[in-house]
């Protein structure tokens, strides 16, 4: 579960996105997570990694694949650390603790014009406005997994988010 209010995210339909997020990006489940995804870091060719200190983005560059791409991804949103730099400072974040994680997945959304879209429940075109920032969402062109539209709107539904529009 997301740790910001549902006051100060804007309704609970904003904390199931978060949460749908997690699971698409596969932090929620990655296996070395004990902090329900916020700990964790990309998975590299070497492995599963993982964070234990909150005070700033861990800044670490991992190998992804055989052909040598490289990222900084982190957290429960999978955050490059080159927008957490201008986030933070944009949002006056105090550190890289699960509440600031989920202000700037919220900003991100906001930035994406996609929170009228997930308050009235039509969440397939949430999914589609936010495809760009998470590789994980279908329709971008990232080369990485993508999680089909129905399995996502699905997956909102089991985390308790109400779909009102489709």
């Amino acid at each position: 579960m997301p740790r910001i209010s549902v006051a100060d995210a804007g309704g609970h339909n904003r904390l199931v996105f978060l949460d749908l997020i997690g699971f698409s990006e596969g932090t929620v489940t990655d296996p070395v997570t004990k902090d329900d995804g916020y700990d964790v870091i990309v998975t590299g060719v070497d492995g599963f990694h993982r964070f234990n200190d909150y005070r700033d983005h861990p800044n670490l560059l991992v190998v992804v694949n055989t052909s040598g791409l490289a990222s900084t991804a982190a957290g429960r949103y999978q955050l490059l650390h080159r927008y957490w730099v201008v986030y933070k400072q944009q949002l006056k974040l105090p550190d890289f603790s699960p509440v600031s994680q989920d202000k700037v997945a919220l900003q991100q959304i906001k930035e994406q014009g996609a929170l009228a879209s997930i308050d009235v429940g039509n969440i397939a075109k949430a999914i589609l406005k936010c495809s760009n920032i998470w590789a994980s969402f279908p329709g971008n062109g990232y080369g990485q997994h993508q999680n089909q539209v129905a399995v996502l709107v699905k997956k909102f539904q089991e985390l308790g988010g109400i779909i009102t529009t489709t």
